[in-house]
C-alpha cells in the first residue's frame, strides 16, 4: 500500500502554482538551514535536534507551534518514502496529486526551502470529485495531513479509475464502522459547546485556527486535543465506535504522554476521556487503576416520523 499524506504548499496554497510548475513539495518555516544532519529515518530520532535548532531561531514561539512545524518539515523532508503519493490543494478548489521521487534538498533563498522532487499529475481533481469524508480531511488546517485512511478511495485517483461505489459485505462493513466514528468526531467538533467538554474545555486553536482534531503525536494522530479555558490543562480525547476494550486505554495513554512530554509547561497538566457507545470488563478494570483519564458513553436516538399524513 502506498503513503498518503495531504501536504499545504504554502499558507493558503500561496506557492502551489509555483510547486507544480517546479515539480516540488516543500516548507519553509523560517528555519534557514540545512536540515539534512537532523533528518533520521524515525521522527522520534530526530525530534530532538530538530525542535533545538527550530527554538533558536524562533524562541517566542509556543511547544504547540513548535511540535506542528518541526512535525511538518520532517513530515515533508524524510517521512514521506520515495514513491510515496502528496494530495495538495491548488488553491482554486481543486487538488494535485504527485508522487515523491527524490531525497531531501536545502535550496537557500527558495520559496520553499526544505523540498523533495515531485512528478504531478497533469489533471487536477475537482473537490467534488472526493467523498465527503475525505474532503474534510483534506481541509483540515494543518501543513500535514496523513490519508492513510482514504487510501483505497485515493489509489483510484492514481491509478486514473476513481472508486465510485463499495461493493461486497467486508468492504460495505470496514466503511461503515469508519464512518460511524468518523462522524462522532465531526458531531462532537460541531456541537462542542453543548457538549459535557465544551464547558470547561475549548478545541485547541493556534493562530485563529482550530488545530485539535487529528492533532499529530509521535505514536499517531489525536482525535481531539483540547485545552482547558483557564489554559491549564490539555484534555486528549478519543473516539471509539461500538465497544471499547483495555487496548484503547492502552492507546490513550500514549497520547496523553506525548502531550505531558512535549506540550506541558507552565505547570499545564493533561487529562484523557474515552468517548465510546460501550467499554467492557477489562476497559473497567484499567481505568480502575489510572486516575485522569474517564469514559463517557454516547447513545444514538434514531426515530421515523410519518410526514404524509
Amino acid at each position: 500500500m502506498s503513503y498518503f499524506v495531504r501536504v499545504m504548499l504554502g499558507e493558503q496554497s500561496t506557492h502551489a502554482a509555483d510547486c507544480f510548475r517546479d515539480g516540488v513539495i516543500g516548507t519553509d518555516f523560517d528555519l534557514l538551514t540545512d536540515l539534512t544532519p537532523m533528518l533520521k529515518d524515525a521522527w522520534i530520532d530526530s525530534k530532538k535536534e530538530l525542535t533545538e535548532q527550530y527554538k533558536k531561531s524562533r524562541p517566542n514561539k509556543s511547544p504547540v507551534s513548535v511540535g506542528l512545524a518541526c512535525g511538518a518539515m520532517w513530515t515533508v523532508s524524510k517521512g514521506i518514502p520515495i514513491g510515496g503519493v502528496v494530495v495538495s490543494p491548488t488553491g482554486q478548489g481543486s487538488y494535485a496529486i504527485g508522487k515523491v521521487s527524490s531525497e531531501y534538498e536545502y535550496v537557500q533563498g527558495a520559496y520553499l526551502p526544505h523540498r523533495r522532487s515531485v512528478e504531478w499529475q497533469t489533471e487536477r481533481i475537482p473537490a467534488a470529485n472526493f467523498s465527503e469524508s475525505l474532503l474534510k480531511a483534506l481541509k483540515l488546517p494543518l501543513t500535514c495531513i496523513d490519508l492513510s485512511p482514504y487510501a483505497e478511495e485515493l489509489e483510484g485517483f492514481v491509478n486514473g479509475r476513481p472508486r465510485i461505489t463499495i461493493s461486497g459485505s467486508e468492504d460495505v462493513e470496514s466503511a461503515s464502522r469508519f464512518a460511524l466514528e468518523e462522524i462522532l468526531e465531526e458531531f462532537l467538533v460541531a456541537n462542542w459547546e453543548h457538549t459535557e467538554f465544551g464547558k470547561n474545555y475549548n478545541i485547541l486553536t493556534l493562530d485563529g485556527k482550530k488545530v485539535g482534531q487529528q492533532f499529530p503525536s509521535d505514536t499517531g494522530p489525536i482525535d481531539i486535543l483540547a485545552l482547558s479555558k483557564d489554559e491549564k490543562e490539555y484534555l486528549v480525547i478519543e473516539l471509539k465506535r461500538g465497544k471499547a476494550n483495555d487496548r484503547v486505554v492502552g492507546q490513550l495513554l500514549r497520547y496523553m504522554g506525548f502531550v505531558k512530554k512535549d506540550l506541558c509547561q507552565d505547570g499545564k497538566t493533561v487529562r484523557g476521556a474515552i468517548v465510546a457507545h460501550q467499554d467492557d470488563l477489562g476497559m473497567r478494570n484499567a481505568l480502575s487503576m489510572v486516575e485522569d483519564v474517564e469514559f463517557y458513553r454516547y447513545s444514538i436516538d434514531f426515530k421515523l416520523a410519518i410526514i404524509n399524513r
